[in-house]
């Protein structure tokens, strides 16, 4: 497409309070902003219109937190815990990802996010080992016409060391000397909790550079209440901090994160799968944290927000269920909405960013990141009677018709139009080949199937059957 685009006749869901929801509704793209919103907008000369009869339209998704290096090895560890996941990456097999298996995991997870409406990613890039590697993760990310931001982390050094080394202060010279809102950078560590605070230099670091921290905190037996205090006695709690989990952690580092105007990023199925804990929304409503979503990690689950969407707004009301049941209550009304998740889906993961201003919703003036979400040939598009609803627990990846980013098309009809495919297939195919060889068959076959502890099935005082074991029922003679 070239010129003007005009798409016509969709249900708008804006995401800006001031322009709404709207039937019927048209929007207007010129160059890389969102010109109009509006009914019946007059198509300028060279306008390619787009039917967007029985569609949705709305902002592109915002995805938080993803290490998208580990796509390379998408699906391995469908079954691990948390623990397992720590020991393949921090203790055993991190180390020997090569630069260029970093940039093909990148390539291949860039491009996954288009095709799911996910305009905007932040790669919280842990796997980072030397300089070289982070410029195979830039190099992947400006290969893909989607907006990024390199959250710059290494799981196998010092942060206070490697933010403030000749090395990576050279790399941030060589690829962020100027601004630029299609490829941003961030810090991305944790904090453990040791008195000493040996992080503080790595603050200082960000501080220094004027760059954003993302960390992973609340996570069981891992980060807690004692690096959220540390952070805040120092002044490090700010509105530039995204708390990534945010899952364990008491009443008090919740209000200093309220307090300091700090952002929260939760991963629904990471939390509810691995064990980090409780997926948080039901705490982060109550102390007014904004929250952000965002998938983890392709080594377990999907890489689009249509899963994260569900999963939250069905953990946060099982959570509701829950609490009032152990209380002999019954919830009558559902406090967290549909609407209330494709918010923090959107607009909310770019308030995380700092990019509101520019990208969250569909307001004339802002950068065109938006998606349709159109199928025609699927019977699960209509009726559309609950738009927000229908996004959230009916549409999926395969219903995204139309992606555009900062006014570009990477998405129509169902077919990405941007390239590259082939080159991340045939990148993943050398890498997941590496990886196996360097690892030896055992231990492949071992992170692929964990060891599967036992069940305690518990004695049944009112059978009359007795069990084989595997669930076959034998009925006595006498019965």
């Amino acid at each position: 497409m070239t010129g003007p685009i005009l798409f016509r006749d969709a249900t708008i869901l804006s995401m800006d309070p001031a322009i709404g929801d709207l039937d019927g509704g048209d929007l207007l793209v010129r160059g890389e902003r969102i010109e109009q919103v509006g009914h019946n907008l007059e198509a300028p000369p060279g306008t390619t219109v787009v039917d967007a009869r029985g569609g949705i339209l709305l902002p592109g998704m915002v995805d938080t937190h993803r290490h998208m290096w580990q796509t390379a090895l998408r699906g391995l560890g469908a079954d691990w815990t948390l623990s397992q996941y720590f020991v393949f990456y921090y203790l055993n097999w991190g180390k020997i990802f090569r630069p260029e298996d970093i940039h093909a995991g990148n390539l291949l997870s860039a491009i996954e996010a288009l095709d799911a409406g996910v305009t905007t990613t932040v790669d919280w890039s842990h796997g980072l080992q030397t300089p070289e590697h982070g410029d195979a993760a830039v190099e992947a990310l400006r290969a893909v016409p989607g907006r990024f931001v390199l959250a710059y982390g290494n799981l196998l050094g010092a942060p206070w060391e490697w933010t403030n080394s000749t090395e990576f202060r050279a790399f941030v010279d060589r690829h962020f000397t100027s601004r630029d809102d299609m490829l941003g950078l961030q810090l991305a560590f944790d904090v453990t909790g040791d008195t000493a605070f040996p992080e503080k230099g790595a603050f200082e670091a960000a501080r220094e550079l004027d760059l954003r921290v993302t960390t992973h905190a609340g996570v069981w037996g891992a980060t807690g209440d004692d690096g959220i205090r540390l952070m805040w006695d120092n002044g490090f709690c700010t509105p530039g901090v995204t708390y990534v989990h945010a899952a364990t952690l008491s009443e008090d580092s919740y209000q200093r994160i309220a307090a300091s105007g700090g952002t929260a990023s939760v991963s629904t199925e990471s939390e509810q799968s691995a064990g980090q804990g409780y997926p948080p929304t039901w705490q982060l409503r109550r102390h007014g944290i904004p929250v952000s979503l965002s998938m983890d990690t392709s080594v377990w689950w999907s890489g689009d927000l249509f899963s994260a969407m569900r999963a939250t707004l069905s953990a946060d009301r099982s959570r509701e269920h829950l609490e009032a049941h152990a209380a002999g209550e019954t919830v009558v009304h559902n406090k967290l909405r549909a609407r209330d998740v494709l918010e923090w889906a959107t607009i909310g993961g770019a308030r995380a960013l700092g990019l509101d201003e520019q990208i969250g919703s569909l307001t004339p003036g802002k950068k065109a990141d938006l998606v349709l979400i159109k199928n025609d040939r699927s019977p699960v598009m209509f009726p559309v009677l609950h738009p927000y609803g229908h996004v959230v627990y009916q549409a999926g990846r395969g219903d995204v018709h139309t992606v555009l980013v900062n006014g570009t098309v990477v998405k129509r009809d169902h077919q990405l139009v941007v390239p590259g495919l082939d080159r991340a297939r045939a990148a993943v195919e050398a890498t997941v080949s590496y990886a196996r060889s360097t690892m030896g068959e055992e231990a492949w076959q071992q992170a692929r199937e964990p060891e599967i502890p036992a069940t305690e099935v518990i004695p049944n005082p009112y059978t009359y059957t007795d069990y084989t074991g595997d669930g076959v029922a034998v009925q006595h003679a006498d019965a």
